[in-house]
């Protein structure tokens, strides 16, 4: 607080906010006007967060409305501080309901015709740098897990066959991350954001929010405009890599974060989603599906 000129002097209310499981965030009020002060976890690099893209993305999201505005950052202990976003902080019960997938769509949309963030986020490249660091410092994975990567490689051979051109991606939507603003949803926290996959930002989302086949399509359908089986596959195969990524981040962070969270329940239910994922008759309809037809080539579209 005092590494802030603008706040001294000033009426001042703190509050924790306990929902995160990677950084510690405040409430900030001064003077009436609602701040968050977010402090990085520590040794948050081993989970490949990039605090400068962090910082460029941020600002990009602002820009077309999504993100909240960056009201000061504080290098060296890469502190940032946030006009706190007015609105309804939503539950994945929430954005379950119907008409809230196609609502979500449009924010994506809209982030995803804004800047173009710093880096790109690649889950492959993810995963192969999870599985290094945790055999660097020890840290056990699942015992089958590498077993499994041949059939990841499988995954993005085929999503391969049809590249599509990347946006910017937020990544990382749990329902925390979403607040109802009354006019549009909203995202918070770009650790994890980059030029990506569209599919990816929808598989994923999915994955966090507990979407079934019903919420997926209307996802998918608000989204692209459609919702061939071309484009359901290859949203189902991200969804799927979803949980294969997150499970060693979850290994890592049982090991360094100091933020009370069950991580190695979180990774193991996460893993156990992916095995049965990958070991269901699914998997090869959709793997021919994303091989077979170009989204990009099917009706409606961006």
């Amino acid at each position: 607080m005092a590494q802030i000129p603008d706040w001294h002097g000033r009426a001042i209310a703190i509050q924790p906010l306990t929902n995160g499981i990677t950084n510690t965030s405040f409430r900030v009020d001064v003077d009436g006007a609602a701040f968050v002060v977010r402090i990085p976890g520590e040794a948050t690099e081993l989970l490949l967060v990039d605090r400068a893209n962090e910082l460029h993305n941020t600002r990009a999201a602002a820009v077309v409305g999504v993100g909240p505005r960056l009201v000061r950052y504080l290098p060296g202990t890469d502190v940032m501080v946030l006009a706190l976003v007015p609105g309804r902080a939503l539950t994945s019960a929430d954005l379950k309901a119907p008409g809230m997938p196609a609502r979500l769509a449009l924010t994506l949309r809209t982030l995803h015709a804004g800047p173009r963030f710093a880096r790109d986020f690649d889950v492959f490249r993810m995963i192969d740098v999870y599985v290094t660091v945790a055999d660097t410092h020890g840290i056990p994975l699942p015992g089958s897990y590498r077993a499994r990567l041949a059939t990841v490689r499988r995954i993005e051979a085929a999503l391969a066959a049809h590249p599509s051109p990347t946006v910017p991606c937020h990544n990382d939507l749990v329902a925390d991350n979403i607040v109802d603003d009354g006019r549009l949803l909203r995202l918070v926290d770009y650790e994890y954001s980059g030029n990506n996959d569209p599919a990816f930002e929808l598989g994923n989302a999915c994955r966090e929010l507990g979407y079934g086949e019903l919420q997926l399509t209307e996802l998918c359908a608000s989204y692209f405009g459609d919702a061939s089986p071309a484009r359901l596959a290859r949203v189902h195969l991200y969804a799927v890599l979803s949980d294969v990524v997150w499970t060693p981040w979850a290994a890592i962070q049982a090991a360094i974060s100091r933020v009370e969270f069950d991580f190695a329940g979180y990774g193991a239910a996460r893993w156990a989603r992916a095995e049965a994922a990958l070991d269901a008759p699914d998997l090869g309809l959709w793997l021919d599906a994303v091989q077979r037809a170009d989204p990009s080539r099917t009706t409606g579209g961006r």
